[in-house]
């Protein structure tokens, strides 16, 4: 070791294990003086270690002081800690109570008046009332949870932009020059005479939490972002302020995160945010008891009647909040000392989603196509994005599949690719991407966003369940097609129904039922019991076959075989039985079927009514999604794709360009799926696992065979490439493999 590493390292140790001083960072020139009182009171009471003062100017200089050890510590509000601990990895180890009902928080909040019929899912549109711009619970949180819920894109993370185009008009105090929106002011009123409109000031009528409920029940707005006391505080009579002497809180109502109504007292579960408390931060070889210990001690001494100097008190110094808020009561030790845990998943998110930042943007974004058709199309959606004036801009790169798209997305050499369930699958838990946006299908869709079901025929004397399968015949859309094969098969294996010996799922299944249709099953050396109850087509010819020639091939045709007594239960999609009775199919072998003859099998042992699918079924089969490396602003690009879909998400649109239409460019499926009809955010599904489902995900697992998880061979059956079943999944699945560190083997003798 070089003799300035070993300086450095011993200046480390040295850091983590003892506390001589602790430098305290401050903001301005008045915090600065208190201070400088504060180490001369800890001084004189013999408290330490040392308390000495630098001048950082600002909470960025500060925390970029910490880091490079020419200060050690300093009080942040949420959004620096967020910052802090993101960037420079510093940890809060101090935090601030306020009063021991809420402890080191306040919740931010949606207020409305009662009867206003306004959910936080129909907000666009309407007029809101903000604290003042970049303040947390008027701005901040509010903004950020609308775009990190997707109901506020923000296209190339203009939010001022963005806010002025969801609200119909706002008073926004602070957000006056010429940079904002006009719109942002329109609804602020000034001073009694007018002037000094959406300053960030108390000469703004509108302004802080008081001044932003006002705006709200003067009628001025319809929303009101404030904090879950500012209701409290101005009604029933508890201030003495003119415009408030006849509110009632009872008139008012909290909007809730999942689209619901609540009492202005239910904010503990109402709200947008829990907003924690400011914390001191440290760097992460600083000692956090030491530093807790120095402080502990000085609000013993100097939190109370009969001190010159007092901690939580600004006022000698004509300001307020300096070093720690006035309103704190006392300070608390941080145990987790983890940035993200104090400031909890809700702040978290929405600070992400603000943090969406213009400057950091890329001019383009490099979009993966696989054809020639693809490139075709991605050129021309380029074009039309382009002249739009959408940002950023999209260039197209071309890889030979699938996979070569995600390598190169991993390695950061392009930005996005759309996928589909398997390849998502394989994107996250090989390749480490993660959803940026989803694509919303129509409900003629075969092939996304349905529900794979088993079905069985109502009977009260053997309404087994699907604990009970074993044994029973079975009816399958085709080998390796997902509803009819993947899922069902794959839940089996998982749940451990289905045991494959030697990596032979058919042969395994074979032995589970007693007999199957599964069309295409009808090869070399796979189990005659699989074709067993097909039926070919009228003349007995083609018998188990992959297409129409087969009566018992595809969603129908497996519904078919149940309702003929041929099998006991189907695996097809939740729509088929609708399709195929009451009616609907007028051919001879459905025409007098009805709907409430059938039942499903639900993954818990219970039984329910075909109606009941979205709570009974073995998979939500997900829909696409556009997948990116981690590092890539996933608000920015749905911002960009939602904007675009306004120009050319219609196909009736006459912008020219159509996003889900791929006719003209000779192919189909052409990077969005062509019965897609929009865009739609993540919400809550930021991860592949969680947008695919632990159901589909459970189901691409079991299809994996716990057997062969640690193979050295990769067996795939060339006999049936081409036939449905997706053989990249079967590749790729497998995480721990190294593709090229395990021989290929080609196989035509099973699985």
């Amino acid at each position: 070791m070089k003799s300035t590493e070993n300086v450095f390292y011993l200046l480390l140790v040295h850091a983590a294990f003892s506390l001589e001083r602790v430098r305290w960072c401050t903001v301005s020139n008045q915090e600065l003086s208190k201070c400088k009182d504060m180490s001369k009171a800890f001084a004189g009471a013999g408290i330490l270690p040392a308390l000495e003062c630098v001048e950082g100017e600002s909470a960025a200089n500060c925390t970029q002081m910490i880091k490079d050890y020419l200060a050690d510590a300093v009080t942040l509000d949420g959004r620096w800690i967020y910052q802090a601990g993101k960037e420079h990895g510093l940890k809060p180890v101090v935090g601030e109570v306020y009063n021991q009902e809420i402890g080191t928080s306040y919740y931010a909040v949606a207020v409305v008046k009662k009867g206003s019929n306004i959910t936080i899912n129909s907000l666009k549109g309407v007029r809101s009332c903000h604290t003042g711009i970049n303040r947390t619970a008027g701005w901040n949180v509010p903004v950020g949870y609308l775009i990190d819920s997707g109901h506020l894109p923000a296209m190339g993370c203009d939010l001022p932009k963005a806010v002025s185009d969801y609200f119909s008009a706002s008073c926004v105090p602070g957000a006056n020059s010429a940079s904002y929106p006009t719109s942002l002011c329109q609804l602020c009123r000034g001073d009694s005479s007018g002037q000094n409109k959406c300053q960030r000031n108390s000469q703004e009528q509108y302004y802080d939490y008081s001044g932003a409920f006002r705006c709200l029940a003067e009628d001025a707005g319809d929303v009101a972002f404030v904090k879950h006391s500012t209701v409290p505080e101005n009604t029933d009579g508890r201030t003495l302020s003119s415009w408030a002497q006849q509110l009632r809180s009872k008139d008012f109502q909290l909007l809730c995160r999942n689209g619901s109504t609540a009492d202005v007292t239910e904010w503990r579960t109402c709200h947008l945010a829990r907003v924690p408390a400011r914390a001191v931060v440290v760097r992460p070889d600083t000692d956090g008891t030491a530093v807790f210990q120095l402080l502990n001690q000085g609000q013993q001494r100097f939190n109370g009647v009969g001190t010159q100097f007092q901690m939580f008190d600004s006022t000698a110094y004509g300001a307020q909040n300096l070093m720690f808020r006035d309103s704190t009561t006392e300070l608390v030790a941080v145990t987790s000392q983890n940035y993200q845990a104090w400031l909890g998943d809700e702040y978290l998110y929405a600070m992400q989603a603000l943090n969406c930042d213009p400057n950091t943007l890329p001019e383009s974004l490099n979009w993966c196509v696989v054809s020639t058709e693809e490139i075709w199309k991605c050129g021309e959606m380029g074009t039309a994005f382009r002249n739009k004036g959408l940002k950023p801009e999209i260039q197209c790169i071309s890889a030979k599949t699938k996979e070569e798209c995600m390598e190169m997305i991993q390695k950061k050499e392009i930005d996005v690719v759309a996928l589909g369930g398997a390849d998502i699958y394989i994107a996250g838990k090989t390749y480490g991407l993660v959803p940026a946006a989803g694509v919303g299908f129509s409900a003629e869709d075969n092939n996304n966003a349905y529900y794979a079901v088993a079905l069985v025929k109502r009977n009260p004397s053997d309404a087994f369940t699907i604990n009970d399968l074993k044994g029973k015949k079975s009816c399958h859309t085709g080998l390796g097609r997902t509803a009819g094969w993947n899922i069902p098969i794959g839940m089996l294996i998982k749940k451990g129904f289905i045991n494959p010996r030697d990596c032979n799922i058919p042969q395994a299944v074979s032995e589970f039922f007693s007999a199957s249709c599964v069309p295409s099953a009808e090869q070399d050396n796979y189990p005659s019991a699989l074709c067993q109850l097909c039926i070919g087509d009228n003349s007995g010819n083609n018998k188990c076959s992959a297409s129409s020639q087969e009566q018992y091939y595809s969603y129908s045709g497996a519904f078919r075989c149940l309702a003929e007594d041929a099998g006991d239960v189907a695996f097809v999609k939740h729509s088929t039985v609708f399709e195929n009775t009451d009616g609907k199919n007028t051919e001879s072998w459905a025409r007098d079927l009805k709907s409430s003859d059938f039942q499903l099998l639900c993954r818990n042992g219970a039984r329910a009514e075909v109606t009941q699918f979205a709570r009974c079924h073995l998979a939500q089969v997900p829909a696409q999604a556009i997948m990116v490396h981690p590092d890539i602003n996933v608000f920015a690009l749905y911002g960009l794709l939602d904007k675009a879909q306004d120009y050319f998400g219609n196909n009736s649109n006459r912008n020219g360009f159509k996003m889900f239409d791929s006719s003209a460019y000779q192919g189909k499926d052409l990077i969005f799926k062509d019965s897609a009809v929009r865009i739609v955010p993540l919400e809550e599904k930021r991860t592949y696992a969680e947008w695919l489902g632990s159901e589909y995900v459970e189901s691409l697992e079991g299809m994996q065979t716990p057997q062969c998880s640690g193979a050295g061979k990769v067996l795939i059956p060339f006999a049936h490439w081409g036939v449905g079943w997706d053989w990249k999944l079967l590749l790729f699945m497998r995480v721990e493999w190294n593709l090229r560190q395990k021989p290929l083997v080609l196989c035509q003798h099973g699985w």
